[in-house]
């Protein structure tokens, strides 16, 4: 039987109802759309009334907040539609709430079916209720649903039909050979399908279709980077500087004896990195068979003490699937570029995102046909990513999307990150005959199917309706658990080699751990049933691993991934023979010879014409001729260009190019995109994304510590490069400048650019049969070649994309590079002005005759005065200018802690580089009292000004008021990314009371512990699935003096489930205190936070183990973030026991932005009731990292009275005068009373939404302010 619950938020309540009437009224331009409801409708078939009535209030509801119903709502005359997902997509809502149900039941997860009900009401026609249709379902991910409730929810699945041998494959001609690619979507060319047909020929055979798709995958540009592999037979060359930079090139593959090698746009890639390597200046490669990311060899200092670590990073791209489906195919960018350095047993703890967009304030109906709005997708695309990011628990040190025409052709999404390793901790061998291999992990199902040859496709109008099944949805939580995994050393020294599960799924993943294999496909584990071979040999999923293993340490590695809550199976086994073989319902339905699968299929040949790039010398018959001879009096070293200039450059009036400059959509303040990103845990991040005391000014590189466990002072730091605008002009210079621009960035932030690396990612438009257009990448990849070589940096990783057309649309050129560095924490300089009445130094390289390019010998100059200004202390803050110029990077140092600048005369008398020009390879750099200017050979170093107490900005003779500009920039981008309370509304909001409560005021005195004493307090952690902040909570109280237990909490079947339960219990009555860790519980699914943690911990077991804690034994309990969620929901705060939840009892709910804010936020210390705050005084404010998307916490006026009264609001949120605000500058979530945290009525029970375990030294360099706050020290001495 199924039964049926309708659940929709109550008025006040219904964040997300009220966004999209807004959207659909503002952008859509619905004007009659009086008003909208969302219900949310869960189906669930499997368990009994009883059970189901109890879960309403519990899992598919909140009192608090809900209302909810047994039959949809009535609403004459609206317009009403469902919306679900496709049959086979992850549906994490329904996932969550059939896992909570289990944890109640302790039994067997039931089938359960999410929905979403769109109520609309106002004079809407037909042609209102498809647009809104159309813009509300994507039908990549989702689709129209009954209003009618189902008889059952079990899918009639038939058998998988055997898999298709193709009779007759040997003997079709070039014709049908051509029509077979066509029938069956295959993403290969005719040479290669000719070139299967010989091989079949050879074996005799005909081939299954399992194999051929096999093939397909194997071969795609995806996977094999075929495009960057075809032989460049002729290269035509136009531009005297890209002549000359690839007669460079073949010199040095002459130097290098590869000259007999094919000309390749691989060879040119790659050849920097070898070259050199060859010259020395390229050492600490960590080298080996398993290429799992970029990986260096770094020495790490650990507690004092010199370790050897790996250092992987990596950069990944997800255009075509988050272009058709922004929120999965952004998501699983991230997750894609998490698994490659994870399978290098690392752990990632950083991410950089940098996208491109067209613009996103353009009106929807300009939306071309086949393609979603471009602020549905930048959006979507940003909920995507950091939804996964934020779930996984990894710190998003910076992002950046940039806007170009040319990218509504197809969006570009990269990830990029950072992870480490004790390299003791990994193991390489070669696998050997009879090893096993073992799937960890998520299971497979049909969503993923054709992920790498879709990404290697053009897009056309046809795409979004046709490659749905292409993107999966992210199961983030499944992922984190293989970080836990992988963070074990025990578990990594059994495993001699690795590969993730990304495109291509089985056949790739465990296809590439050795030569040969007996895969066996009965053996993998599925979604649901009904998948046949084929499906199953090529699936993608984004959280699963395949790990080679001794047979004899098969066992006890399968028991490590049970502790931390893994399915694992065996699936194949290595064997002598150099084939790939996989057996399917009893057949074998692949056997590929090794040498065949990786000749990448046929040679590919290509003609090549490099056209005139966007700087060259002046053509004498130009009509501007006679004007450079007027004024040069030659044509000599005199060039004519198409570069654009820096925004503003052509405004006579300082004020006015500066008005125009912050405007453009390429230099306004992100600040409302890049706080949906949590970029503070792990508690490593030394620079926050936006420094200064209002956290304004962007850092140009992000930082942080090493994942070590203890301290370190070792950090790593990671910046990009590019500009569009450049590069669609000029892709020789454009990609020199990314490469110029990464290392720039690294510099100014305090990195040695001799220990720097790079990575790149290219996107290019559909090359086709077009010289021309092959030109594009080649100029490129050679201006990249000649940075690497000119700066002696190499680049050891990228990654290409040549799907970038969209129909006769192209996406801009596009080489992105990062660069990387490990570094000091003492050395690291953030970019904001830090105070008044100081000097600003311009040091700039000389530049080639272009006038564009730094000379090499010179930048690199320029960058050892820089690192030495760094070392010694010189610089205070450091910036290097990119799409904006001077002039951009002036005014966001000045934004950060609101200071003022005047230009002074010495730099007009100087002949320096104009404010308004592109300016890369400069630094502006801002000295300390009694620093002189650097001098540096080859370069100018110029006095810039000196920072003022005025917040104005001064320049010719103009003064600019910089309140009036950062409004400006503040609000360019806002109407699509809002973080900031409207003015109206702000000027409206009531002053709030600063609570204060002292115990000896109110004759009560704080609580104290009359049991036994301890030295060293016993915690109890339980890591629940979702949770992420189990690693920084440890720390923090291992540092505090208390000894530390984590937990996880295993639900893989009902008796784990029961076992768990068990075990937490015992380790509750064995410990004196109790935490509930931070993260995403269960996904903060289904629709409200923490309720698989509530769910549990209302087990009758555990109940009465944490009554028996604080009732019985005087111990604790610390609830934050996801922790004080679970705290307010099961009535242990304010209440102090476990209570059925009321009507009438706070909660915390969704935020009032009505998304995900990170960033950090000042608290005060309201009440000195509780033991976690004996350690601070009441009054005392701290600078503390938040970041969730439901901190608003709600009470009615009694509630609120009562804790006032009693001493129990503990914390407020405050502003920088100390006082608690409404607006969301201060209180990032809405809280009523701007409370941040409250405790239980005797203090003993507290919970908090900031982050205060997320702290160490030297973290969050570039905010002021007391980020200490020694709760976890209140908590531990409380025993003592």
């Amino acid at each position: 039987m199924v039964s049926r619950v309708y659940v929709e938020k109550k008025a006040g309540f219904d964040v997300e109802a009220r966004q999209l009437r807004s959207e659909l009224v503002d952008i859509l331009g619905i004007r009659d759309l009086d008003g909208v409801r969302i219900v949310n409708r869960y189906d669930v078939e499997g368990i009994d009334d009883e059970l189901f009535a109890a879960c309403v209030p519990t899992v598919f509801s909140e009192p608090q907040v809900d209302v909810t119903y047994d039959e949809l709502p009535e609403a004459p005359g609206a317009a009403v539609f469902a919306v679900e997902f496709l049959p086979g997509q992850f549906d994490q809502r329904a996932d969550s709430a059939s896992e909570c149900i289990q944890l109640i039941s302790q039994g067997e997860r039931p089938t359960v079916r999410s929905a979403k009900v769109y109520i609309l009401t106002g004079a809407l026609d037909d042609a209102d209720i498809d647009a809104i249709k159309r813009y509300v379902v994507n039908p990549v991910e989702a689709r129209l649903a009954s209003l009618e409730k189902p008889e059952t929810l079990a899918a009639q699945i038939p058998d998988p039909a055997p898999v298709e041998v193709l009779d007759g494959f040997r003997e079709l001609d070039a014709d049908e050979l051509a029509a077979f690619i066509a029938d069956r979507g295959l993403a290969m060319d005719q040479a290669d399908i000719a070139f299967c047909q010989r091989y079949f020929q050879d074996e005799g055979r005909d081939p299954t279709i399992t194999e051929i798709r096999v093939i397909d995958t194997y071969w795609s540009d995806h996977c094999r980077h075929t495009t960057f592999g075809t032989e460049l037979d002729e290269v035509e060359i136009d531009d005297a500087v890209v002549q000359e930079a690839f007669d460079r090139y073949l010199a040095m593959r002459e130097e290098l004896g590869r000259a007999d090698r094919p000309v390749t746009l691989m060879d040119m890639g790659t050849l920097g990195a070898k070259y050199l390597k060859h010259t020395g200046q390229l050492t600490g490669l960590d080298e080996s068979e398993e290429i799992n990311a970029c990986t260096v060899k770094v020495t790490v200092d650990v507690d004092g003490e010199d370790q050897d670590w790996l250092f992987l990073f990596k950069n990944e791209t997800h255009n075509h699937p988050t272009e058709i489906e922004p929120f999965g195919g952004a998501a699983t960018c991230i997750g894609g570029a998490i698994r490659d350095p994870l399978s290098g047993r690392s752990y990632v703890y950083q991410a950089m995102r940098v996208t491109g967009a067209a613009d996103p304030t353009v009106p929807v109906s300009e939306t071309l046909e086949g393609k979603l709005p471009q602020r549905k997708l930048v959006t979507t695309a940003a909920a995507g990513y950091s939804s996964y990011g934020n779930q996984i628990g990894l710190a998003t040190g910076q992002v950046s999307e940039l806007y170009h025409p040319g990218y509504v052709a197809k969006r570009m999404e990269v990830g990029a990150v950072v992870g480490a390793t004790p390299a003791s901790h990994v193991r390489r061998e070669e696998p050997q005959p009879g090893d096993k291999i073992i799937l960890l992990g998520g299971r497979t199902g049909r969503d993923g199917i054709g992920g790498a040859t879709g990404s290697s496709k053009a897009h056309n109008v046809e795409s979004i309706e046709k490659d749905g099944a292409e993107v999966q949805k992210g199961n983030a939580p499944m992922e984190r658990k293989l970080q836990r995994l992988f963070r074990r050393e025990d578990a990594c020294r059994l495993i001699k080699r690795c590969n993730d599960f990304g495109a291509g799924g089985v056949s790739v993943a465990v296809g590439e751990l050795a030569d040969g294999l007996y895969i066996d496909l009965d053996q993998v584990t599925k979604k649901y049933e009904g998948l046949d071979g084929t499906e199953l040999a090529i699936s993608e999923s984004q959280e699963r691993m395949a790990v080679a293993v001794a047979e004899d340490d098969v066992d006890e590695f399968m028991g490590y991934a049970r502790e931390e809550n893994l399915e694992a199976t065996v699936i194949a086994e290595v064997t002598h023979e150099k084939r790939v073989r996989m057996a399917w319902d009893g057949d074998v339905i692949v056997d590929l010879s090794r040498d065949f699968l990786a000749s990448n299929g046929a040679p590919k040949h290509q003609r090549v014409h490099v056209e005139e790039q966007g700087i060259a010398p002046l053509d004498p018959a130009s009509d501007l001729a006679e004007a450079a001879l007027d004024e040069f009096g030659s044509l000599e070293n005199v060039y004519e260009s198409t570069v654009p200039l820096v925004p503003g450059a052509e405004v006579d009036s300082f004020a006015d190019a500066l008005r125009e400059l912050v405007r453009d959509l390429n230099v306004a303040s992100n600040k409302g995109l890049s706080e949906r990103f949590d970029s503070t845990i792990g508690a490593a991040t030394v620079l926050m994304p936006f420094g200064g005391t209002t956290q304004l000014t962007p850092a140009q590189a992000m930082v942080a510590k090493f994942p070590v466990d203890g301290e370190t002072t070792t950090v790593s730091g990671m910046a990009w490069g590019f500009n569009p605008y450049i590069m669609e002009a000029d892709q020789y210079r454009g990609a020199y400048l990314s490469v110029v621009e990464s290392v720039s960035k690294l510099v100014a932030t305090g990195f040695e650019h001799e220990r720097a690396y790079l990575t790149f990612q290219e996107y290019f438009e559909r090359l086709r049969d077009v010289p021309e257009r092959w030109g594009k990448p080649v100029a490129a990849v050679l201006g990249a070649l000649m940075a690497q070589v000119d700066l002696g940096i190499g680049a050891i990783g990228g990654k290409d994309s040549m799907s970038g057309s969209f129909e006769d649309l192209d996406v801009p050129p596009t080489l992105v590079s990062f660069a990387v560095a490990t570094g000091s924490l003492d050395r690291v300089v953030s970019p904001e002005f830090k105070a008044t009445g100081h000097r600003v130094a311009l040091i700039e390289p000389a530049w080639r005759d272009d006038d564009l390019v730094p000379e090499a010998g010179s930048l690199l100059a320029v960058f050892d005065a820089v690192g030495e200004l760094a070392r010694t202390g010189a610089a205070l803050s450091v910036s290097t200018p990119g799409f904006g110029g001077i002039a951009e990077v002036l005014f966001k140092a000045c934004v950060g802690n609101r200071i003022g600048f005047t230009v002074s005369d010495a730099y007009y008398e100087a002949d320096a580089r104009d404010l308004f020009d592109h300016a890369y390879g400069c630094f502006i750099v801002e000295l300390a009292d009694g620093a002189e200017l650097p001098r540096v050979e080859g370069a100018r170093v110029v006095e810039l000004g000196r920072t003022t107490e005025a917040y104005e900005l001064s320049a010719y003779d103009e003064v600019v008021d910089l309140a009036e500009l950062q409004e400006a920039w503040e609000g360019g981008i806002e109407e699509v990314f809002p973080y900031r309370t409207p003015h109206e509304e702000a000027a409206a909001l009531p002053a709030l009371e600063a609570v204060t409560y002292r115990c000896a005021d109110e004759g009560r005195i704080a609580p104290v512990y009359a049991g036994e004493k301890f030295a060293r307090p016993r915690v109890i952690i339980p890591v629940f699935p979702g949770n992420n902040c189990e690693y920084d909570s440890a720390r923090a109280f291992r540092q505090a003096g208390a000894a530390v237990d984590t937990f996880v909490i295993n639900n893989l079947t009902p008796e784990a489930v029961a076992e768990s339960t068990r075990e937490l219990a015992r380790r509750i009555r064995e410990s004196q205190i109790v935490m509930i860790p931070g993260g995403f519980s269960g996904g903060d699914e289904p629709d409200g936070s923490a309720k698989f943690i509530t769910a549990f911990f209302r087990a009758p077991e555990v109940t009465e183990a944490v009554r028996d804690l604080l009732q019985a034994r005087d111990g604790l309990m610390l609830g934050i973030c996801n922790g004080f969620q679970a705290l307010v929901k099961l009535g242990l705060v304010p209440y102090g026991d476990i209570v059925p939840a009321t009507p009438d009892a706070p909660t915390l709910t969704f935020n009032t932005i009505g998304r995900h804010q990170s960033r950090l936020v000042r608290t005060r210390v309201a009440s000195d009731l509780s033991p976690w705050l004996s350690a601070c005084e009441v009054g005392a404010t701290y600078t503390v990292a938040i970041s969730h998307g439901e901190g608003r916490f709600v009470a009615n006026d009694d509630v609120l009275e009562q804790l006032r009264l009693g001493g129990q609001i503990a914390t407020q949120y405050v502003g920088e005068d100390g006082a608690p605000s409404m607006d969301l500058a201060v209180n990032p979530n809405g809280s009523v009373l701007a409370i941040e945290g409250i405790t239980s009525p005797d203090g003993r029970v507290f919970g908090k939404m900031g982050h205060v375990e997320r702290r160490g030294d030297g973290l969050y360099q570039n905010v002021p302010g007391e980020k200490f706050m020694p709760v976890f020290e209140g908590g531990v001495a409380y025993f003592a």
